[in-house]
């Protein structure tokens, strides 16, 4: 059986003196080591605490510090020709720091005249090259206005009223009438505190969001859709790309409208649809800001004229004509007329 401790074993005597010895030889060792210690630091004694916080108030000067001091006292004093020496040295430094500073400077003072002029060149390009488009435009607008009159004249009765009926449900004529207008917006950016970094935005309008809402729109008996002034048509496309939202390959930008003309309760059949349910909840979990009105003049403008890459028109020499004429006034249009 052992005890712990150090003791003797149980039933052995102990030699006289022998404890007296060993605790001479440890004292004599343990003086010796702590000497020698103290020496090596400088003279003061340090003793590391268990834990890291008692010890940094124990002993909060770091050894570096007091070797340091130790070899500052045993060079002595630097001599005057050491002192200006040094003072040459830094000032050299920082003659050299402030050159490459100033040239630096220079530089880049130097290359701002060339980056504005760059960037007022592409802006007004943009500019030049949106009002040539805009110009291009009405000429079309115009023409196509000049058309239909030319084809009203030859063309009367019900072929003029199926005329404009197909022209209304294709998109390629202006027209008015009631319906509804939804307005999408973007949730506001949220900075995190920590960082001061922009979260991602969660409440952001996606390019699936207005799909959702012109399908719905569709489903509850729209005629004709325009999406911030771009009418929809039966091979418009709804995209993103990178972060812009393209509408026939026409970038649109937050706050978005969708002005629809249809039935009268347009808007409240959208608001009790599935879909409007869906935009309820973004509103509610992400903040996105949705607005749903009904509105009784709306005017949505023409698409423009589709490109035919495969059909062709069949030559004839003079438009057919009907053998009996409708009486009275031509009806409307199913989306509200021209």
């Amino acid at each position: 059986m052992s005890v712990l401790g150090g003791g003797a074993p149980a039933g052995r005597d102990r030699a006289p003196g022998g404890d007296a010895e060993r605790s001479g030889d440890a004292s004599r060792s343990g003086d010796a080591s702590r000497s020698g210690d103290a020496e090596r630091s400088g003279g003061a004694e340090r003793r590391f605490a268990p834990d890291l916080i008692t010890e940094m108030f124990r002993n909060p000067l770091d050894p570096g510090y007091a070797e340091a001091a130790r070899r500052r006292a045993e060079r002595g004093e630097p001599t005057p020709r050491q002192r200006l020496g040094g003072r040459l040295a830094r000032t050299v430094v920082l003659v050299l720091a402030g050159v490459l500073l100033a040239i630096a400077y220079h530089q880049t003072v130097a290359a701002t005249p060339e980056s504005s002029k760059t960037q007022t060149n592409l802006v007004d390009d943009v500019r030049r090259r949106q009002a040539e488009t805009d110009t291009m435009q009405r000429q079309a607008d115009q023409l196509r206005d000049e058309v239909s009159r030319l084809r009203d004249a030859v063309l009367s009765g019900s072929d003029t009223d199926a005329l404009r009926a197909l022209e209304a449900r294709t998109g390629v004529v202006k027209v008015h009438g009631g319906g509804a207008v939804i307005r999408l917006t973007d949730a506001a950016t949220q900075v995190d505190p920590v960082t001061g970094k922009a979260t991602k935005n969660l409440g952001k309008v996606q390019d699936r969001d207005l799909q959702a809402v012109c399908n719905e729109l569709w489903h509850d008996g729209a005629e004709a859709i325009a999406v911030n002034g771009e009418r929809l048509t039966a091979t418009s496309t709804i995209r993103l790309a990178g972060e812009t939202i393209l509408v026939d390959f026409r970038p649109i930008t937050s706050p978005y409208q969708v002005v629809a003309i249809g039935p009268g309760d347009l808007n409240k059949r959208f608001s009790n649809s599935s879909t409007g349910e869906l935009f309820r909840e973004l509103v509610t979990d992400y903040h996105m800001q949705v607005s749903v009105k009904s509105q009784g003049d709306l005017t949505i403008a023409a698409a423009a004229d589709p490109q035919l890459h495969y059909a062709t028109v069949l030559p004839s020499a003079t438009p057919s004509t009907p053998e009996s004429r409708s009486s009275g006034t031509p009806k409307t249009s199913p989306s509200g007329g021209r």
